[in-house]
């Protein structure tokens, strides 16, 4: 048995010498080449081919580190070929760069064909050196990951990192793919600048990125995903992903991928598609349909679907889209989502209804969310009023769908007890309803929309008393609406004093006297004014040719209130 081993220990002694020769080999390619890289750089002619050199040089550095930080001896063979037919050509290269550094070449279109060899040379150990790596020369267990730069690192050391990155995502195992992936997307989220390196300068890692989104292994596609995802968050590098081909892959994933990557690809369409010109090629590939059959499905989260709702609500605005959208029962699938109990789902599939939908049951599901009594935040029901605003008044019919629905009782609480941003939308939303209809005027005013309006007059905010009173205007148009709103002495008092507080002719003044015009068809409106102790005020202004307070005095000047207002004018 002992003479049975000698020959084995013998073989794997030679293997080992072997493999430790083709590491120095390789630490002495890395070192010239690197030599190289840095004379390159005081290289001042002939800079467009040195510049194709240096980047051959690059992939090579990062190719032979990854190799010489394995701790396998497999395919040694094939490296102690390759090796020192790189470290002859990388010499030859350095001959040629020292030449043009000290401009001791003899002629420029010689150098250009040299330098233009060296360039096939170099093409040429790449694809060898990417043929062995195929075969499978590397696995996790044996590589040695290159140290991420420290924080501050200068740019050359940054691309090395990215190369070698690059590299094992290339030529690694399943394993080692993941963890670049992994190192990948940590230096992209935490330091801009390797965005930069990876989607603009260090050639071919986007395209890797793009192409693992179609790989079969999960745990790649996730990461990936995430990868693409992040980069989309930046406006400068959105096209790099179009020009890489990435929206069938994006699309295919919605159909195949798991949760997590369908959501990191949902992400990215949402950001590509804030460009229209993106959203055709979105719909061409299916990702219409995988979009919506998301949104339909109660198989996946709320964040999912919210954000499925997201990139539909970029697409929906391309007509053809749209159409197709409802054809493929897009309304009815929105319709259900805005039961659900997430914001984000809520939010998004109102917006998108508002879009693409008419008619009584869309108009029911949004009243639904905003109904006081219902479960959600104030930001969805702001959403939800919104979308009753641009969906339902242009159109009489959805304006007397809301009023059969109990919409004025929404509006009305929201004025009285909603937060501000929401009762500036509700009031803003009754304004518009009171110029719809006098059957809607007249509903309004018998809920008691006056009484809140009167309260608004005198807030802090000029937009808000001008709604209001404009509002308040409309409403007293109405002949029940006036006496209801006479019957309370406070209400004309309450006018007659912001009148007087009204400084110059302001458009609040003018709807204020208009106002008070009106007040005056009824006998009691017009006692009231009469004997407030403003009718002096109300003279001045007459006397200052504005047009309504001379109206006014005029409908207060009637046979019946003469003499007693020439009394009071001349006490």
């Amino acid at each position: 048995m002992g003479e049975e081993e000698k020959p084995m220990q013998k073989q794997h002694q030679n293997s080992t010498e072997s493999f430790t020769a083709m590491k120095s080999s390789i630490k002495q390619a890395v070192q010239v080449i690197s030599s190289l890289i840095s004379l390159s750089h005081s290289i001042k002619v002939f800079n467009v081919k040195w510049q194709l050199i240096r980047k051959k040089l690059e992939e090579m550095s990062s190719g032979l580190m990854a190799v010489g930080n394995c701790d396998s001896s497999e395919n040694t063979a094939a490296f102690s070929d390759v090796v020192p037919s790189i470290l002859a050509t990388v010499n030859e290269c350095y001959d040629l760069g020292r030449r043009c550094v000290d401009l001791s070449y003899s002629g420029k279109l010689l150098m250009q064909s040299d330098l233009d060899v060296m360039v096939a040379k170099f093409d040429l150990h790449v694809k060898n050196l990417s043929g062995i790596y195929t075969a499978g020369v590397l696995s996790h267990g044996f590589a040695i990951v290159v140290s991420r730069p420290g924080f501050g690192a200068c740019k050359d050391d940054m691309r090395f990192y990215v190369r070698d990155l690059l590299t094992r995502l290339k030529i690694g195992d399943i394993e080692m793919k993941r963890q670049s992936l992994v190192n990948l997307y940590q230096v992209m989220a935490e330091d801009e600048r390797y965005m930069k390196l990876v989607a603009l300068e260090v050639s071919d890692i986007v395209k890797v990125l793009v192409d693992f989104l179609d790989s079969p292994e999960m745990e790649i596609q996730e990461e990936a995903s995430k990868i693409v995802s992040l980069i989309s968050g930046f406006d400068l590098y959105k096209g790099v992903l179009v020009e890489a081909g990435i929206i069938g892959p994006l699309n295919r994933v919605l159909e195949t991928g798991s949760n997590l990557v369908k959501e990191g690809a949902v992400r990215c369409l949402q950001t590509l598609t804030v460009n229209s010109d993106n959203a055709w090629s979105v719909s061409a590939d299916g990702g219409v349909t995988a979009l919506l059959k998301i949104c339909s499905s109660g198989d996946f989260g709320g964040e999912l679907i919210g954000l499925a709702c997201g990139v539909l609500r970029n697409l929906v605005g391309v007509e053809e889209i749209k159409r197709f959208m409802v054809e493929e029962g897009a309304i009815e699938t929105f319709i259900k989502l805005t039961r659900s109990k997430e914001e984000i789902v809520l939010i998004n599939s109102m917006e998108l209804l508002q879009n693409v939908a008419s008619g009584e049951e869309s108009v029911r599901a949004l009243l639904r969310v905003s109904d006081p009594k219902s479960a959600t935040s104030s930001k969805t029901r702001e959403v939800a009023l919104r979308a009753i605003e641009n969906l339902c008044f242009p159109s009489q019919n959805c304006i007397n769908t809301l009023m059969n629905y109990g919409f004025t009782d929404h509006l009305l609480f929201f004025l009285r007890n909603g937060e501000v941003s929401l009762q500036e939308l509700a009031l803003k939303l009754t304004f518009k309803l009171c110029g719809t209809s006098d059957e809607a005027r007249k509903t309004m005013g018998d809920a008691g929309f006056m009484a809140e309006l009167v309260k608004l007059l005198d807030a802090k905010s000029y937009e808000v008393r001008e709604m209001a009173i404009e509002a308040l205007s409309s409403l007293v148009s109405v002949p029940k609406n006036r006496h209801r709103f006479v019957s309370d002495d406070r209400n004309i008092h309450f006018l007659l004093r912001l009148l007087d507080q009204e400084e110059g002719i302001s458009g609040n003044k003018q709807l204020l006297l208009s106002i008070l015009v009106s007040l005056t068809s009824c006998n009691s409106g017009r006692r009231k004014i009469a004997s407030s102790g403003y009718l002096k005020y109300i003279e001045k202004l007459a006397e200052a040719q504005v047009s309504d307070a001379k109206r006014l005095v005029r409908k207060l000047s009637t046979n019946r209130f003469r003499s007693f207002l020439s009394r009071f004018w001349h006490s």
